[in-house]
Order: structure tokens, then C-alpha cells, then sequence
């Protein structure tokens, strides 16, 4: 066990809400008398199994350098009492701000508080923040989510994946080791309230989230995070981030930051936290820093489509491209990043390329800097009827030998003649003698859903630019180096991985060339059956598929099958919980279903299915 300034104690507690209801909560603090800041992660992923690991490292560690770490699972969520509700909806947040007040009123509270938390709850910690700004000095908020659509189209991967956990999550009972012999009532009422959230999630637009407070944001350039991260920056002056080579989650060499955050903010201490760089940014091989931003260093330089990128494609009258995609086209994107798996890195894009109208620079006289977020602005000609269509644009590095590596990507669903996509943020050195390589579609899936109409869209490249953010080669010259060192934290619980998945690919892709369709298969890594030091046993499956017909853009359809077994063999209990959800579509809507299977020992307990048609 490392050492640390302060001894520390750990208990577990329950809060009580203004209704009754009592939320779980597990208090990491220093040892004596003297009130501390305290440091609220409220989250509905379940302390007592799904976060036990990470927060057994990341909590004593905060509480070792002089804070009340509490960790709160939401209501009706892990051991918490209750009906589960929607993360972020006006239940969760009246019981946060409660929250908030029932810490600052204890007697180890000074009175001042941190949030903290990733995901869904970063974005939580947000609004929380706007609800108690007296009482919350500063945020550290990891992988903030944004919506369900980018630029109209439906991120189809993204919802579906997402949908899918909210509604295991929120159907898994409490534990009996911490709840007693009512744990069966509390899980059948938890049951029976569930309602998924399918007609406002597939109707939702991007998230807006009020800034309130200092805010320093994390994210790894895999995750989608980062142009929300972005954003934030620069709409917030108090705002500092860090965009590194991570996965999804808070990385731990970046927690002395968050500290020095906290210290600041909380304390009041000079530890230099808004002296280092506004943003700092992991750029190929190194750390580079931005003093504000936008940053006067990075500008914007525009390609025309007919000029500095050039394309072998033509059209019958010589001045339109058309696009039209393969409904395959996608396949090659690289899966959607569920939660706390490494980062799916997309394969050699030259596939895509094929499918794809590209249009490509001359060879790099010297390297290229990239680092923020990319426009294409797209002439496009008028169609009859004038219906909308869906723009995708992917920005590649085109190396001699041929190979594509995909930087970035974007979607818009425009009706014309004008059209502006906002691809996502990025970060990356091209090299000199490598090629930008624009590459335009119709289709993409399944990272978005493919549109009703299968026509495709005309480009006027003479009329037509990408814009990107060119950093200075010189920008870092004479500044201090930027670092992260992972700090010495407690060894994390002995959890034994008693039985791997079975051997399978974890991206497989089938072409039926019989029924013309294309499928792909997920099954991520990192399932199995977990057995906890205290004896509890899970066991986590997930296998995720989507298909599509050839010209068939209608045809596309998503399944999830996830199960979840919860066991203590010492007390004979046995839950598991089965959940499906498949989204297709028609010409003018959304078609949602959603089954739930719930077994205790073994036998059927609860079923249901819920069916939703939303409007495209």
C-alpha cells in the first residue's frame, strides 16, 4: 500500500433523500476530526460490482491526499432504493443536488465539493454543477456523451449500444450481502417500472449542457467525446482539458491533474493549475500544449476539392461528381467503443476508399500538424423533389504503399444546394511524402443509419472545400515539456477472471453473396465470469450483430443479446438478466423492440417486451 499525506478510513453509508428513499454510497475520508472537501462521483453503474475495481483505487488515493471521496450509485440503481429513472432526467438530478446538501452538511464537509464522473454522469456532474454552483467549486468530467444524432443522422451503433446497458443496468437487482431478504421486492418493483427511453433518445438532437463551473475535461481521441470536450473549452474561460492516446474512462496518469485541479478550486492552494496549457493534447508521438483556445496557433487552411485535391471520378457533364455508396459502405469504420473497452482502431480504410468518391492531395512537401476540428463545405446540385440526403465524409492519410489510415470523420442529413459538415475533433501528424485523402459517401453503416433514399447526391468540386485546423510546426518551440505520470495508487481487488469468454472473433463481417447481405458481429472483449474477493460471482455476455441487403438501404436492422448472471454460491443466490433490443426501420420510421428476460435460480421471474415506431 502506497503511502500517503493522510490515513484514511473507508464505510459504507446510505443517504437519505428528501422522499425516504436511500441512495448506496461508499465514503473514503481522511481519519480525525477536521473538515475536508469532499469529491462526489454519482453514478448509476453499480459500486458494489461494475466500478468496484476502479474506484478502489481512484477513491483512497483522493482520500490519502486530504478529501471525502464519496461514490453514490443513483436510485433505483446497484444497492441504491427506488425505481431507476433515466440518467439525467429531472428525478436524478433533484436527487443529486440532495445530495450535494446532505455531504456539505456533514460533519467532516467544509462545505466545499468536486464532482466527478465519466460518461453519462460526466455530463451529469455538469448539470449538477449549474443546480449548486454555491456549493460545487469545480468539475473533472471524463468522456462528457453527447446525443444520439450527429448532423441529423442517427449515430445507430452508438444509441443501440448505449440503449442496451441503460436497460440491463437498470434491471439488475440489489445485492442481499448489502440489502437483506428485501432485495426481491426492491428488484421486482425495479422490473416492473422499467420504461426505455427509445422515442426521446431516437428523436434527440445534440446535448447542450450549461457550464457553471471550472471544468477539467479528459477524454482519448478514440472516444466520441472529444469535440464535446472541445466545445466546452471553448465556451467555458475557467475550462481546462486533456485529449490523450486513452480509452474510454478517467486515465490514471491523469489524476495528479485532477488533484491540482481540486487543490486550486476547493483549497485555494497555487498549485499551478491554470498555469499549465488550456488544452494538452497527445499529437502522434508527443504531448503538445495550447495556452487558450481556440488557439492562435492552429489555423484553418482550405483545400479545394478541384484544385489542391483532386479526384479520377467524373460525371456525365463534366463538372458533378456523383456519390452513391454500396450499402456495405462502413463496414470497415471500426465498432462503436462500449463502455471502458480499448478503443476499436478502424483498419486500413482502402476498402471504404473503394466504395467511397476520394479525392486526394499532392504528396506533402513536409509534415502536416492537424489538430481540431475539420469542415467540408459540399456544393451540391439540386434534385427533384428536393429531399434531403445524407452527406458522410471521412479525412484519411494516404502513405505511398497504399495504405489508408482514417484521422477523422463526419455525417450530415442536408437538403441542399449547400452544405457544411463538422467532422469529428482529432489530433495527427501526416507526414511529408503521404497524401489528405477526402473521402465522400452516401451511406455508412452502421455508424449511422442509412437513409430512406438510396440516390446519392452530385458535388461540385469547383464549388466545393475541406478546411482543416493546421498547427504550427514551430508552436512548441521554447515551451516546457508536457508530461502525465501515472501516480502510486492502492493495489486494486483481487477479482479472478474464473471463466473467459469462449474463443471468437471480436469483429467478424459475413457477405452472403446468395441473399446479398452483409453482417457484422461484435462480441468485445473483457466478458466472463468474474469471481469478487467478497464471493460474488458475475458473468457478462454481449454479442451485438448488424446486417443490411445489397441496394437495400431499408433492409439495415441491429440486435444486442446481453446477459448478466449475478451469484453468491455461499447463500444460494442466483439472478440473471437477459436483455434484447433490435432497431430497424421503414420509410418513415424508426421501429424499436425491446425484450427483458429476468431469472432467479434459473426460473423465468419477469418478461416483457416494449415495441416503439418513432418518425425518421
Amino acid at each position: 500500500m502506497p503511502s500517503y499525506p493522510f490515513h484514511t478510513t473507508r464505510e459504507d453509508v446510505r443517504i437519505p433523500l428528501p422522499d425516504g428513499t436511500r441512495l448506496a454510497a461508499r465514503l473514503w475520508r481522511p481519519t480525525g476530526d477536521e473538515p475536508v472537501p469532499a469529491l462526489l462521483e454519482y453514478s448509476a453503474d453499480r459500486l458494489s460490482d461494475r466500478t468496484v475495481a476502479e474506484d478502489a483505487r481512484r477513491h483512497p488515493w483522493y482520500a490519502g491526499h486530504g478529501y471525502a471521496a464519496v461514490r453514490v450509485d443513483t436510485r433505483g440503481h446497484g444497492n441504491s432504493d427506488g425505481l431507476p429513472g433515466e440518467p439525467g432526467d429531472e428525478q436524478d438530478l433533484a436527487d443529486g443536488a440532495a445530495v450535494i446538501d446532505w455531504i456539505a452538511r456533514r460533519p467532516w464537509c467544509n462545505g466545499r465539493l468536486g464532482l466527478l464522473g465519466t460518461g453519462a454522469a460526466a455530463t451529469n456532474a455538469l448539470r449538477l454543477a449549474a443546480r449548486s454552483p454555491d456549493t460545487v467549486g469545480a468539475v473533472v468530467a471524463a468522456c462528457p456523451e453527447g446525443g444520439h444524432r450527429l448532423g441529423g443522422a442517427l449515430l445507430a451503433a452508438d444509441l443501440h449500444t448505449r440503449l442496451t446497458a441503460l436497460v440491463a443496468d437498470a434491471a439488475l437487482p440489489p445485492d442481499p450481502r448489502h440489502t437483506g431478504d428485501a432485495w426481491r421486492s426492491a428488484w421486482l418493483a425495479r422490473l416492473e417500472s422499467l420504461e426505455p427511453p427509445v422515442d426521446r433518445w431516437l428523436a434527440a438532437g445534440d446535448t447542450t449542457v450549461p457550464v457553471s463551473v471550472p471544468v477539467f475535461a479528459v477524454a482519448g481521441w478514440g472516444d466520441p467525446s472529444c469535440s464535446f470536450v472541445l466545445r466546452l473549452l471553448a465556451e467555458s474561460p475557467t475550462a481546462h482539458a486533456v485529449l490523450g492516446p486513452w480509452p474510454h474512462g478517467l486515465p490514471e496518469a491523469a489524476l495528479p491533474e485532477t488533484l491540482r485541479w481540486w487543490e486550486h478550486w476547493l483549497r485555494g492552494a497555487d498549485t499551478g493549475a491554470l498555469k499549465a496549457p488550456a488544452l494538452r493534447s497527445w499529437i502522434g508521438t508527443r504531448w503538445t500544449g495550447e495556452d487558450s483556445w481556440p488557439s492562435p496557433d492552429v489555423r484553418e487552411i482550405h483545400y479545394q476539392l478541384d484544385g489542391q485535391l483532386r479526384t479520377a471520378g467524373t460525371s456525365a457533364d463534366d463538372r458533378y461528381v456523383h456519390v452513391r455508396s454500396p450499402q456495405h459502405t462502413g463496414l470497415n469504420a471500426g465498432a462503436y467503443v462500449p463502455r471502458g473497452r480499448p478503443a476499436d482502431q478502424p483498419p486500413d480504410q482502402r476498402e471504404e476508399d473503394g466504395r467511397s468518391v476520394c479525392f486526394d492531395s499532392q504528396p506533402l512537401p513536409e509534415p502536416l500538424e492537424l489538430l481540431g476540428i475539420p469542415t467540408v463545405r459540399l456544393r451540391l446540385r439540386s434534385r427533384e423533389g428536393g429531399g434531403p440526403v445524407q452527406l458522410v465524409a471521412r479525412l484519411c492519410e494516404a502513405a505511398p504503399d497504399g495504405t489508408s489510415r482514417l484521422l477523422t470523420r463526419g455525417v450530415l442529413t442536408a437538403a441542399g444546394p449547400d452544405a457544411e459538415i463538422e467532422l469529428a475533433a482529432f489530433a495527427a501528424t501526416v507526414p511529408a511524402g503521404h497524401r489528405l485523402r477526402l473521402a465522400l459517401s452516401s451511406v455508412y453503416w452502421p455508424w449511422v443509419w442509412p437513409p430512406a433514399d438510396d440516390t446519392g447526391y452530385a458535388v461540385d468540386p469547383s464549388r466545393s472545400t475541406l478546411s482543416l485546423p493546421v498547427r504550427h510546426l514551430a508552436a512548441d518551440v521554447g515551451a516546457p515539456p508536457v508530461t502525465f505520470e501515472p501516480p502510486a495508487l492502492p493495489d486494486a481487488p483481487d477479482i479472478h477472471l474464473t471463466e473467459p469468454l469462449a474463443a471468437r472473433p471480436e469483429h467478424l463481417t459475413v457477405h452472403d453473396i446468395g441473399r446479398h447481405e452483409w453482417r457484422t458481429e461484435l462480441s468485445p472483449a473483457g466478458g466472463g465470469t468474474c469471481t469478487h474477493p467478497d464471493g460474488l460471482v458475475r458473468d457478462e455476455q454481449t454479442v451485438t450483430a448488424y446486417r443490411v441487403l445489397t441496394g437495400a438501404p431499408l433492409s439495415a436492422q441491429a440486435r444486442t443479446d446481453h446477459a448478466v448472471r449475478l451469484e453468491r454460491p455461499d447463500i444460494g443466490w442466483d439472478v440473471t438478466v437477459q436483455t434484447r433490443t433490435q432497431l430497424r426501420c421503414d420509410a418513415e420510421h424508426f421501429i424499436s423492440v425491446v425484450q427483458l428476460r429476468a431469472l432467479e435460480a434459473g426460473s423465468v421471474v419477469f418478461t416483457r417486451e416494449w415495441q416503439h415506431r418513432v418518425a425518421r
